[in-house]
């Protein structure tokens, strides 16, 4: 029998977001299982097609009742990411008590226990996370997906507000839809430890106008969603090895596992997916990883597709 407490977590703290009391929220991976460039506007935004669903790991977000906002970053990850108005976590926080005239402040902590500059939108996800969460705490209405100002802070933080189920975001990231047919599954994430910069990674693209991605089949099965997801693509992959040969080494010892099923790089990278049917298998895959490469950062977890 399946097990997928990961999905009772979620929908638990989503019950208790009703609430005022609640002070802790976990913010899960995004993962983009494709991710089609499929134009770029004159401003120099990109235009993606990209299937997401959010992985059963998580960082941490907590707050205290504070008259002014600030934020602590704790854990394994904490290194880098900035305690001032530069991250993202505080702009969110900055932006919902301006749109929602609160007065008092929040006294944040984020446990970071996801790599950032990942291609898993951590940043994003926390972000999204903290305004669910602040909204709660201070009373007020929280800000929907489709916001415009979230999308200018980040492409990837209105799909993690509308998440954590499967959604197909478009545009430069501010057009959001649920999509149905992405089956119950795990996925082993791997990242080599190596730092890709979202920029420099475009830079190598060699083509913009790309073709979106096909019609996903509804409840059609795990098979069939595999095969559906052969035939997609994510257009960063490759770009993405010229600059960090390690993605490529990543990715062969992921599809070097039966368990695994299919392989690809999410978002910019450098972590990789394994997509798995169950999580026993893709523990154990983990587990493997972990013994062969202790250098890389291994994870697995249930794919939140909100069922």
């Amino acid at each position: 029998m399946r097990c997928w407490s990961q999905k009772a977590k979620i929908r638990s703290i989503s019950r208790k977001m009703q609430t005022k009391s609640i002070t802790s929220i976990l913010a899960p991976a995004k993962i983009n299982l494709t991710l089609h460039v499929t134009g770029k506007r004159a401003d120099g935004y990109h235009l993606l097609d990209s299937l997401v669903v959010f992985a059963g790991v998580y960082d941490r977000i907590t707050v205290q009742p504070s008259e002014t906002l600030a934020i602590t970053v704790t854990g394994p990850f904490s290194d880098g990411v900035p305690s001032d108005g530069r991250n993202l976590v505080l702009q969110a926080a900055a932006l919902l008590r301006s749109a929602r005239d609160v007065t008092t402040g929040a006294a944040i902590t984020l446990e970071k226990n996801l790599p950032h500059a990942a291609g898993i939108g951590s940043g994003s996800s926390d972000a999204a996370a903290a305004l669910a969460l602040l909204a709660a705490h201070w009373g007020v209405a929280p800000l929907p997906a489709d916001t415009p100002a979230l999308a200018n802070m980040g492409a990837d933080i209105p799909v993690c507000v509308a998440g954590p189920g499967a959604l197909r975001m478009q545009g430069i990231g501010d057009e959001v839809t649920s999509i149905a047919g992405v089956p119950d599954c795990a996925v082993v994430l791997v990242n080599p430890q190596v730092n890709v910069p979202t920029a420099a990674v475009f830079q190598q693209l060699a083509e913009y106008q790309n073709p979106g991605m096909t019609a996903l089949p509804e409840a059609s099965g795990f098979a069939h969603f595999v095969d559906w997801l052969h035939q997609q693509r994510n257009d960063l992959q490759d770009p993405a090895m010229t600059i960090a040969p390690e993605i490529s080494a990543a990715l062969d010892v992921l599809r070097g596992h039966s368990d695994v099923v299919w392989a690809g790089m999410s978002g910019s990278g450098a972590t990789c997916v394994g997509l798995v049917r169950d999580p026993q298998q893709a523990q154990a895959v983990a587990d493997a990883i972990m013994r062969m490469h202790p250098a890389w950062w291994v994870t697995s977890g249930v794919v939140l597709t909100g069922g």
